[in-house]
């Protein structure tokens, strides 16, 4: 099992024909696109090129042959539900729609949340170097920009698969060095972050984005005040302390971040608390059957999440107790605070 950013997936060509450009258009194309590839197809103008990208995308009808995603055959599937993005040589951007509602557009077509949206939307932007730029129209951009805009829209909707259609051509050199490095730097960051099998992702996950990925937690920013020959003693910013069993690759002063699982923390009334823990007060309570759901107030902008048993004798917290969240060397996890 891998973890990324977004998802990476696994592309066939299969004898792929297709009309679309210069006659007789293209035929019998078959690639294989393994994950995390950055794949480029080169050829002179009117070669084919764009046809296959429009192919894959659904644009195109395939007269002959498949597309694989991950084994799965989407030759038919509507462009829509294919979880492709496309950017197109020109940019194809709306005239009358400002940056701000192109990045949108999508995510409102996913029926997404308005808060999600804004998000993803203030994300995206300030990743593609457009904050600011919110409400100038296309004709308001200049090229990079608008190259930066399509870019930013086909990004926002976390497509499967993203496909470019020559994004640099009729840039000035500094703008086409400047826009090289950002797809780059973009390809680094989407490309897978770690591979293993599920449990060990689960339980040790290299980063915050990979923890995140897998399951709810908390994070505490921390830093390390101990190194032991089996692991480290790390502080939070409010001076509560605790072991960390097998990080042997941090030094003391490093900081990171200490992942908290809620179904591996613990719990007691504060004045029996024995353990490595962090102290605090129940500030939510929610009964789900077969257990309960604890937000704990710890004196950080956001509470710590526990998950008790509602069965057996666990003891049952209310809203105000005093406790002490406590926590197992074994399975707290420090990962780097980048």
């Amino acid at each position: 099992m891998s973890t990324a950013t977004r998802p990476l997936v696994d592309i066939r060509l299969d004898g792929l024909d297709t009309r679309g450009g210069a006659p007789p258009g293209v035929r019998g194309v078959s690639v294989h696109i393994r994950y995390g590839e950055f794949f480029t197809f080169l050829g002179p103008p009117n070669s084919g090129k764009s046809d296959v990208l429009r192919a894959i995308a659904g644009f195109l009808p395939i007269t002959q042959g498949r597309v694989l995603v991950d084994g799965d055959d989407i030759s038919t599937v509507p462009p829509r539900l294919r979880g492709v993005g496309y950017v197109f040589q020109d940019g194809a951007l709306w005239p009358h729609l400002p940056v701000r509602e192109h990045v949108a557009y999508g995510l409102r077509q996913q029926r997404l949340a308005a808060d999600e949206i804004e998000r993803r939307v203030a994300t995206v932007l300030d990743r593609l170097a457009l904050a600011g730029a919110e409400t100038l129209k296309p004709e308001n951009l200049t090229l990079e920009q608008r190259r930066r805009l399509a870019l930013a829209r086909a990004l926002a909707v976390e497509p499967r698969v993203l496909l470019l259609d020559e994004p640099l051509a009729n840039l000035d050199p500094t703008a086409r060095k400047a826009l090289r490095l950002e797809l780059t730097k973009l390809h680094r960051d989407l490309a897978v972050l770690q591979v293993g099998e599920p449990a060990v992702l689960y339980h040790q996950p290299q980063s915050r984005a990979v923890a995140e990925a897998l399951g709810p937690a908390s994070f505490l920013p921390v830093h390390v005040v101990e190194v032991r020959d089996l692991g480290v003693v790390v502080e939070t910013q409010r001076g509560d302390r605790v072991p960390v069993a097998g990080s042997g690759a941090y030094r003391l002063g490093d900081r990171g971040l200490l992942v908290l699982r809620p179904e591996t923390l613990a719990m007691t009334e504060a004045a029996m608390a024995r353990g490595p823990g962090i102290p605090g007060h129940v500030a939510l309570r929610v009964f789900e059957g077969a257990r309960h759901l604890y937000e704990i107030e710890i004196g950080t902008s956001v509470p710590l999440r526990v998950e008790l048993p509602a069965v057996g004798d666990t003891r049952v917290f209310r809203l105000g107790d005093r406790v002490r969240v406590e926590m197992s060397s074994e399975t707290v996890i420090l990962v780097p605070d980048a």
